[in-house]
């Protein structure tokens, strides 16, 4: 068994301070995580903020799956395609722009490969739709309306997340 061992430091990164979550494998000193809690605090008020918003004005669910799913085939929906694009767009749209703002290029790096990739997409689409939405519809906007349903869904996505992050770093140590 690899022991694990978690340490937190403070470090500098474009005059801003972040706090790094480190997780130190002596087998393997890539998995690094990065933690910004005051980031990570604006992020969420956003998006409650944005899920809010859409509830008030349109009566919808901000739920990403079911947003996309009224874009295509069969379920377009003409009432609320402008609106669900502009979602889809801004969603694209916010790295460049946060590059384009001076914050610098988000590195993102794919360790597995493209294939696998593939289809974790696919097994997070069919999970969205036999779960009848995803975990930004569940988790964000079914939780905060007290809903039974979206409550037993995040605690589903979360406790499958952990079981698959242990045993792909710690049982097969990908």
């Amino acid at each position: 068994m690899r022991k694990t061992t978690v340490t937190l430091v403070t470090c500098k990164r474009i005059h801003a301070h972040y706090t790094a979550l480190i997780l130190i494998n002596p087998m393997d000193q890539s998995m690094t995580t990065e933690f910004t809690p005051l980031m990570s605090l604006a992020g969420g008020m956003l998006i409650g903020l944005a899920a809010v918003l859409l509830m008030a004005t349109n009566g919808r669910i901000a739920g990403i799956s079911g947003i996309l799913s009224r874009l295509l085939p069969p379920g377009v929906d003409s009432t609320g395609w402008m609106q669900g694009a502009a979602i889809v767009l801004g969603l694209l749209a916010a790295a460049p722009l946060y590059n384009l703002l001076g914050a610098g290029p988000i590195e993102q790096t794919i360790t597995t490969g493209y294939w696998p990739l593939a289809a974790a997409g696919l097994l997070v689409g069919f999970g969205a739709a036999f779960g009848n939405g995803c975990t930004s519809g569940h988790g964000v906007c079914g939780i905060s309306r007290l809903s039974m349903r979206s409550i037993v869904a995040t605690v589903t996505f979360m406790i499958t997340a952990a079981a698959t992050v242990f045993v792909l770093r710690h049982v097969i140590g990908a």
